[in-house]
């Protein structure tokens, strides 16, 4: 009877590890949540604030996909067909952007104002 009670002390410490693991992982992603909020306030150049909280933001987004997800403990095959379908989204994603940008929203009669403004200022 104590070959067993031995096997599931075992398998709990292990689970238990994994929990202490996920904890900290967990206060690691606080931590660059709070340096993120914090940066936003600091007066520095806006393209090292911008730089800075992707660099971030990816590091946060590379640390919940391997271990929540449990990509770091899967097979490379599942761990490849994640980020191929990450690259297809990124794509249609960066498509739709371009196709439908902020531009093609102007109504038209916008349009013809600024043209008409754009002609008047050339003439002068």
């Amino acid at each position: 009877m104590s070959a067993p009670s031995a096997t599931s002390q075992d398998h709990a410490h292990k689970d238990d590890g994994k929990f202490h693991l996920f904890v900290q992982i967990a206060m690691i992603l606080a931590v660059i949540t709070g340096v993120e909020i914090v940066l936003i306030y600091l007066p520095l150049a806006k393209w090292l604030i911008v730089s800075t909280l992707i660099v971030l933001s990816l590091v946060k987004f590379l640390m919940v996909i391997f271990w929540f997800m449990h990509l770091k403990f899967d097979k490379v095959f599942c761990t490849i067909l994640f980020f191929i379908g990450l690259v297809l989204a990124g794509g249609t994603v960066a498509a739709l952007l371009a196709i439908f940008s902020a531009h093609d929203s102007v109504p038209l009669t916008s349009q013809a104002i600024y043209a008409e403004r754009a002609a008047a200022a050339a003439a002068k």
